[in-house]
């Protein structure tokens, strides 16, 4: 895979990616915060991450699949 190759993203992806990003954040973030009990924060912020992370997975798959056919 070249990085300095330009890569075709359509808005729709963009806003996958974005959103993916965003709710693995969210978890991390949580897990770190005093904002709930623990217990559900824990509960809360894994799933998030988790959420984030396995949708992160197909992502990247599609790209390198993308680059590899050009």
């Amino acid at each position: 895979m070249d990085l300095d190759q330009p890569l075709d993203v359509t808005l729709p992806e963009l806003v996958f990616v974005a959103g993916t990003r965003a709710v693995g954040a969210a978890g991390f973030g949580l897990l770190l915060a005093d904002s709930l009990r623990p217990r559900q924060r824990r509960a809360l912020g894994w799933a998030l991450l988790a959420v984030g992370v396995l949708t992160t997975l197909p992502i990247a798959h599609a790209v390198l699949e993308a680059t590899r056919d050009d």
